[in-house]
Formats: structure tokens, sequence, C-alpha cells
């Protein structure tokens, strides 16, 4: 009689002992708590039980310190065998259906559950997910999850990837009858202004041993949750059965999704039976049109919308690939107040987090599948593979099996957010067909600094599909692969436009790969848009990756047939740094790797927005790229040089610090028609935007301390005013944060500026002190970073020196509330205090 009080004692003690959770509620739970974490020695043959305990999302390799005699490829930074495990309370039960949902997981992750093989997943950038309703326990008994994942061969993608499960966990508990993972698709197929028809698609899953009969009950409600329009139809399922259901509702006076008013509406899809409700699923969506126009770009609501676009990579600096939802926020606004419109997320599919951000902020989304087809790439070097070993073997080799299931599970999940406006189905992939690339006459005599970028295909049009007919083939055919992938995407998605990134759109027009796409993307080949226009003139082009400078722009500017661009990068980030120590990272960003903001976003921003914006720049005359011109003039010291300038911008600065009488060159960017400069109050004269081609105001200007000041003018009305001052020696620090309060939630992030500044307050920026944060609180200390790239201290730190004389650390609410107090030391400096509440 004893033994049932004994037998739940011990089930407590289990309970508190494992600190599981229970998850027998029907929904969608947080699976990203209570998980623990070892690596696993390549020496090791048995594990051993030194668990550290962690929240997920996770990315191991971050941890680690940069180290040279590893692959500048992916960041100095190693990969390995990782494991995880987590113990759960959920009995076995015949009347429910348990998922267990992975966003993302790099990679090669082999999933148990209580000793049972769930699976295995390569790919370390699609979603999947498990049914793991059989291999759960009964009695109580607690369940273990463990997941292997193997990043041994740690440069097998470009660029940095990371290392374990990067991306949210969620378990999915629903009765029987329920509506499975990613089993709704919204679409509007027609709009207007006074009524807007939305289709539902709805998979409907029945796991009992019996027919069942059910109401499908849809409601819209807008996003003052106003009911909007319902939906209510009777349906059986026959056991053991899933039934695909179509309804059609209307929504009346419709509301766009727009990149200026991003407003979503909200569907709940619910399962009756007997008035009880069985399954309950909310799904958010947009309605918008969408139309790229081979002649006049692209539309969208009707509206021409030039298509404004960065390529961002999924790390995130400090993080490395698992990047919080609040610091991809802060990055995704900067770039939105410069202008910017549009994400291509390069080279694969992007997580959830990021998309519901996009679609909530009003980016346009062109979703990349991948960046590997039928043969692989070199991951160290730009090129087909020039090198065999194993630490290099990536996704090719799982391409054959496993490119449709990434494909469409990509789709299948990402498929209602509005964002995404196209689907692309590769990255760059033409060099890895050698047929391909000799027929453009291209790659055999290419100059990264030069022709590649500057000059039409050596071959003609004729010449290349000569070429094409009787250059023999390899295993496998661009053309066949690209038709392959385009046919799987159109069955899910026909409301989307495809596209590639095509490094030879030369050769690919004519290869059949373009034939596959909606759209082609030029990567690179601004020189190819008349050539492309003229040859194909039906076939909608724009720049899928182009330079970060105005050239590129102008471009597409003079061209209304070209939809628009995405500059390579919106946002610093970490590897392609082959053999480039102690550079970690790709310094092409508008962003550096902290998120502050370069000289070519402010050139950018002056660009892409209509706001009146300055920013001025200085440098000593030696060291610009400019000279004296017999005007007395600042001349370019290679003419034109600007027409041709590539990834990274030319070397300025943002200070008034030289030695005095010194010829500095002070740069200004400006959307401002008129420009005065001033030194200490006196006028160093007028001078107007139309006269510089470059879009650069410039000066030659003896160095004397003091404020140099610009003003901006349109139509002579005074915009903008902005100063910069000579400043003095380092007195203290000065902390500034973008949050005062934080959620008690485990996920919410602040981000901390330390910035040394004199004893008037300007910012020094010409030296840099070792700065270290005392953090009083229950919080965690994300990292620290200074932005650039070439940094190789130590991420996860609470001490740096900064760089520019600024850093930054990023800290992290907990689920306790706390008060928490911030400062900065160095040896000589201390700040102001910052507080922060948890709650």
């Amino acid at each position: 009689m004893l033994l049932r009080p004994v037998l739940a004692l011990l089930l407590v003690f289990l309970f508190l002992e494992s600190n599981a959770q229970n998850y027998s509620k029907i929904g969608n739970h947080d699976f990203n708590y209570n998980w623990e974490f070892r690596l696993l020695e390549k020496s090791e043959k048995k594990e051993k039980p030194d668990w550290k305990k962690i929240r997920l999302p996770h990315d191991w390799s971050v941890s680690f310190s940069f180290d040279a005699s590893k692959e500048g490829a992916t960041g100095y930074l190693p990969g390995g065998i990782g494991l995880y495990q987590k113990n759960f309370l959920l009995n076995k039960d015949n009347s429910k259906t348990t998922y267990l949902l992975f966003d993302g997981v790099y990679n090669n992750t082999e999933v148990h559950i209580n000793n049972q093989l769930l699976g295995s997943h390569p790919y370390g950038y699609s979603p999947f997910f498990f049914d793991i309703t059989k291999t759960l326990r009964n009695n109580d008994s607690l369940n273990t999850i463990k997941v292997k994942v193997d990043h041994s061969r740690y440069v097998d993608s470009r660029w940095y990837t990371g290392s374990g499960i990067y991306r949210n966990v969620k378990l999915i508990h629903k009765n029987n009858l329920h509506v499975p993972i990613w089993g709704i698709f919204i679409t509007t197929p027609s709009i207007s202004k006074d009524i807007t028809t939305t289709h539902l698609k709805t998979l409907v899953k029945n796991n009992n041993q019996s027919e069942q009969n059910f109401d499908l009950q849809i409601q819209i409600y807008d996003d003052n949750t106003k009911l909007v329009s319902d939906y209510s139809k009777k349906y059986n399922v026959k056991a053991h059965q899933q039934i695909n259901l179509e309804s059609t509702l209307s929504i009346p006076k419709p509301y766009l999704w727009d990149i200026a008013s991003p407003r979503m509406y909200k569907a709940t899809i619910t399962l009756v039976q007997e008035g009880i409700v069985l399954d309950k699923n909310q799904v958010s969506f947009g309605i918008r049109k969408i139309k790229f126009d081979a002649n006049k770009g692209f539309f969208l609501n009707d509206i021409n919308t030039p298509i404004k676009g960065v390529c961002l990579h999924h790390d995130g600096g400090i993080v490395g690939a698992a990047v919080p939802k609040d610091i991809w926020r802060r990055r995704l606004q900067k770039l939105k107040d410069a202008g910017c419109n549009a994400i291509r997320i390069a080279h694969n599919p992007g997580s959830q987090e990021f998309l519901d951000l996009c679609d909530e902020m009003g980016f346009l989304v062109q979703d990349e599948f991948f960046d590997e087809w039928d043969n692989p790439k070199d991951k160290r070097l730009n090129t087909n593979e020039k090198s065999i070993d194993s630490i290099t073997r990536g996704y090719t080799q799982h391409f054959q099996k496993w490119a449709e299931k990434d494909l469409k599970n990509t789709m299948l999940a990402h498929r209602n957010h509005p964002s995404i406006f196209q689907w692309s189905i590769g990255n760059e992939i033409e060099w890895t067909y050698p047929r391909n690339a000799n027929a453009t006459g291209f790659f055999n005599n290419i100059n990264w600094d030069g022709n590649y970028f500057w000059e039409e295909p050596p071959h003609t049009v004729e010449q290349i599909t000569e070429k094409l007919k009787t250059l023999p083939k390899g295993a496998y055919d661009i053309g066949e692969t690209a038709k392959k992938l385009a046919t799987w995407t159109r069955e899910l998605d026909t409301t989307r436009y495809i596209t590639a990134n095509c490094i030879l759109p030369s050769a690919s027009h004519l290869s059949g790969y373009a034939d596959a796409l909606d759209v082609v993307g030029y990567s690179y080949r601004r020189i190819l848009y008349d050539y492309g226009h003229k040859n194909y003139p039906n076939k909608p082009i724009m720049g899928t990756e182009n330079l970060v400078q105005w050239h590129e722009w102008k471009a597409i500017e003079e061209r209304p047939f070209i939809s628009g661009t995405f500059l390579w990068t919106g946002i610093d980030y970490m590897g392609e740094s082959n053999n480039q120590w102690p550079r970690k990272a790709t310094p092409s960003g508008m962003l550096d790797l902290a998120g502050f903001e370069k000289p070519s976003y402010h050139m950018i921003k002056t660009l892409w927005n209509k706001d009146p914006h300055i920013y001025a720049t200085t440098q000593i005359l030696d060291k610009s790229i400019y000279k004296i011109g017999k005007d007395g003039e600042p001349k370019e010291k290679t003419k034109d040089a600007w027409k041709t300038a590539l990834w990274v911008w030319h070397d300025v600065n943002n200070h008034w610090n030289y030695t005095e009488k010194d010829k500095i060159i002070v740069e200004v960017y400006s959307n401002c028609d008129e420009i005065e400069l001033c030194l200490n109050g006196e006028s160093l004269g007028s001078k107007k935007l139309i006269n510089f081609e470059d879009r650069i105001y410039k000066w030659i200007v003896p160095y004397t301390r003091g404020e140099l000041k610009v003003v901006g003018s349109k139509n002579g009305e005074i915009q903008q005013i902005e100063t910069i001052n000579t400043s003095d020696a380092a007195d203290s620090i000065k902390l500034t944060t973008d949050k005062t309060v934080l959620k008690a939630d485990g996920y919410t992030t602040a981000h901390i500026v330390a910035q040394l500044i004199d004893k008037k307050g300007n910012p020094v920026t010409t030296s840099n002190e070792k700065i270290s944060f005392i953090v009083d609180g229950k919080t965690k200390i994300l990292g620290v970073d200074n932005g650039s790239a070439s940094n190789i201290q130590d991420y996860q730190s609470n001490e740096i020196i900064t760089h520019k004389g600024r850093c930054l650390l990023l800290v992290q609410s907990t689920t306790q509330k706390s008060n928490v107090t911030i400062k900065a030391v160095s040896k000589k400096l201390s700040s102001n205090d910052i507080h922060i509440t948890i709650d």
C-alpha cells in the first residue's frame, strides 16, 4: 500500500533533479529551456558526464577563441561533434499526437528519443520535424531526447555557419484529429479596394482508429482584433488518413501589407467536434500585390517600387549563428533607416524569427534555398572546387537525395510570410559546371579586379550558343537541375517569383538555367544590364548581388527596366577570410559586426532616403584617394576610379584630429543640393551636389583644431547641420543603451554601447582603451565586440579593447526579475551607470 506514495515521491525527486518540464498541455511549447550540452572529443569512444546546462538557440563555435590554425573561410573558429540532451515529462497518449520541430540545426543531425532513432537531417539551414508520439514513455516516466550534431567538417559551407541547435525548437502537442505542422497555406488571388478573396488550403490529419466528423471553422481578424470574415463547414476524414481542404473567404475594404505600412491579418483555423475545440491554429498573413515587368521594373501594390536591397548572411557577430530576435531588430531598423526595403537571405534559408521581423518591419525578402547543387564549390575561395579534403565536404554530397525535401520543407515553413516575394533556387552556381563557365570565355582569363566586372563576355551570343552545343556535358546539366528545382517550387507556390543569383548570366540565358526562372538575377554584372535587356527583352532582370557603391545604384536609376538590387552586404559577416589572419570577417557591409554604421552606410542612405542626410569624413591628403588638381581642388588620383570601386569603402575618418597645417581632404556624403563647410565659424565656401559626378562633396582644408561644421541646404533652405569637433584626451566612458526594461523571458536583449569621450563630451575615436564591463544583477552577458573585422579578442567576455574608441556589450534577460546596473572601467577611466529593469 506504500508503493504509490513512494513512487510519487520518487517521481517528484526525479522531476526536480532533472529540471524536467511537463508538456502535457495541448499547444505549441517553447522547447528551448533545460538542455544540456557537451562536445565529444575525437579520441573519446564513450560519452562522459561533463554536461553544461544551456538554453537554446546555441552556437558552440562562437564560444571558442579565434585560432590562426583554423580556416579563415569560416572565421577561424572550429566545428566538432556536439551532443545535446534534455529530459521532459509527457505521457504517451493514444488520443494525442506530438511533434518535435527544429527550425535549424547545423548540421548532420541525428535525433534520438528514449534510445530510439527518430531520424537524421544533414542540411544545416532547412527546418525539419519528427512525429515523436510512438517513442514517448508511459507511467509518468521521464522522456530523454538526445541530439547529435556532427560539424567536424567545419569548412563545409560559405561562409560562417555556426555549430549546433542554433535556431528555436518547439514541441507541438495535439489531439489526433489536427492540422499538422505547416498544414496551412493562405493566398489572396484577387485583390481590389472593395474586397479581397482569401484562399486557404488546410491539411487535416486523422491519427485515430476510426473515421472522424468535424467542423472546420475559420475566422480572420484585422490588426485591431476585429473579425472581418468567417467560414464554417462540416467534413469527415477516414481513420489514419489526411485530407486537403480548400476554403474561400472574402475580406471587405482590405488594407494592404506594404514596406511603409506592413499591416497584417490573422487567421484562426479551428477543428471542432460536437462543440469541443480539438485543434486551434493561428496564422498571420498579409495582403499585397507583386509584379515584375521586363520593361518597367517591380511593382508593389501597383506602385513602381525600386528594390533597395541588401544581402545578409545569418551570423550576428558576437552571438554567431544563434542570433536573438532583438539583435536582428536593431540591425534591420538601421538598414530601414537608410532606406533599405529588401533583404536577400544569402546564401541559405533564414529563420522563422528573422522572417517574422521582416513581415513586421516591412522588408521584401528573397529566400534562397542553396549555395551548391550537383557539383561542389571551393569553400575557401569563390570558384569551382580546387582542393579536395575532408573538412570542406559539403551539401553537394546530400543534394541528390535531400534537395527536394529541404526545398519543400523551407517553402512549407515560410510560405505564409508576406515579406517573401522571391524564391531563389541557387547562388552563383554556374562556375561549378565547367561547360557553362568555359562557354563564356571568361573563366579562363578572369580578373577579379577588372574584366569580370566591367567588360561584356568575350564570346558573342552566337559563340556561347555554339559552345554550349559542342562542349562536353558533365554528369549533371545546369539547365536540367534548375528546371527540376523550379518545378518543385511551383508545385507548392505559384504566387511568388522564382529567381537565382547568376554569376554568368550570358551563359545562363542560353543553358536552360534562365528558362527555369521568372526573374534573372545578375551577380556583379551590371555591365550586362543593357546586353541582357536587348538580347532577352521579355525576361525581367535585376541585380541580386552588387557592390555597396554609388555607381551600382546609378546604373539602376538610369534603367527603368532593372527592378533594383541587393548589395553585398548590408552587414559585415564572419568568414570568407582565407589566409587573411587576423581578418576574421568580410568588411564589405554598410554596418560592421557590432552593428555600427560605416561610411558606405551613409552614402547609401543619401541615395535611398529622401530625408536630408549629411555625413562628414576626413583624411590626410597623402592617405586619401585624392590629389590637388591644377585648379587647387581635390581630384581623383586615378581618374574615374569611383566608377569601378569595389567591395570595401575607401579609408576615411569621422574625426577632426590631425597635425597643425596638415592638408586634409574633407568628404561629405549628402543628398542636400548644396553644402557649406565652415571651420571655427569661418566659411570655406559652398558647393553644389550637381557638380560632383561621384556624389561626394570635397574640400582641401589646412588643419587647425576646433569645429568643422557642415551646413546642408535644399532649395536655399537649411535642412541639416552636422559638426565634428577636435577631441582631447579621453576623460571618461559614456554608456548608452537601447533598452532600459527587459522582459523576464530569457530572450530579450539590450545593446550597451561604450564610447570614449573627452571632458567636453566629444567622442574620442583616435585612441583606444581596454574596457571591463561590470554587470550587477540577474542577467546574462552574451559578449563584447568592437566591430572591427580584424578583432580577434574573445567574444564571450566582459572586457575588450575598443576600436575607434568604442565597443558593444550585449546582455540578455533571464527568467528572474531583477534590477541590473552596468558600468565600465579601464585603468584610468570610468563610466556613467546604466540601469536596466528585468520584469
